[in-house]
């Protein structure tokens, strides 16, 4: 659901949002947790994003940007997020004990497993298979993540400047994060105040 008088954007979930209570947070980030072999984050975008219907894809966005800065496992932090948006304290426990639970147990079992059998060669290649398939779901995500109105804007540079700091010239993440972060909530804010002049404008 949108702010009145705004347009929704291309591409975002559903016209109305839902609001989960604790057990749907619950039950939800542990099919995620349970699910994401490979990786939690695609299916956790997945489900709240285009199945539940918790968040559009632009709210997703602005939501994982801010679980990305913060210290601590990402996902783990989403999980925190959305739980206390809707729920508050509450919310964000069901959500972490549902993501971390049964993911938990089940690799101790395979941490087990592998102590014993890892360095049997066809063990290897499942894990070198399972790598393969891992990056390529991060980076379906990536790209889901960046056909959000926002990123296809000009301030896709932001992101661009990011990868090639870290990816390319290889600089530290902090220094990256030092120079980068200001600079793109000064932008956001310099193009909201735009946006909401132009409105202000047409108002009149």
């Amino acid at each position: 659901m949108t702010e009145q008088g705004e347009a929704a954007p291309a591409g975002d979930a559903a016209p109305e949002r839902h609001a989960p209570t604790v057990s749907e947070l619950f039950w939800g980030f542990l099919s995620a947790g349970v699910s994401g072999f490979g990786g939690v984050l695609p299916f956790a975008r997945r489900m709240i994003v285009e199945k539940r219907r918790w968040l559009t894809a632009e709210e997703f966005t602005d939501l994982w940007s801010l679980c990305q800065f913060l210290p601590g496992p990402n996902i783990v932090n989403m999980s925190i997020a959305l739980g206390l948006r809707y729920r508050g304290l509450p919310g964000a426990l069901a959500g972490a004990l549902g993501l971390l639970g049964a993911p938990f147990f089940i690799m101790v079992g395979v941490g087990a497993l592998y102590m014993r059998f890892g360095s049997v060669p066809q063990v290897k290649s499942v894990l070198a298979g399972i790598s393969a398939v891992a990056a390529g779901l991060v980076l379906a995500m990536a790209i889901k993540m960046a056909n959000t109105p926002r990123v296809r804007s000009w301030m896709a540079l932001f992101a661009v400047l990011a990868f090639t700091a870290i990816a390319i010239a290889r600089l530290p993440l902090a220094t990256v994060l030092a120079v980068l972060a200001p600079m793109s909530i000064v932008a956001a804010w310099l193009r909201m105040r735009s946006a909401l002049a132009r409105t202000t404008g047409d108002g009149r």
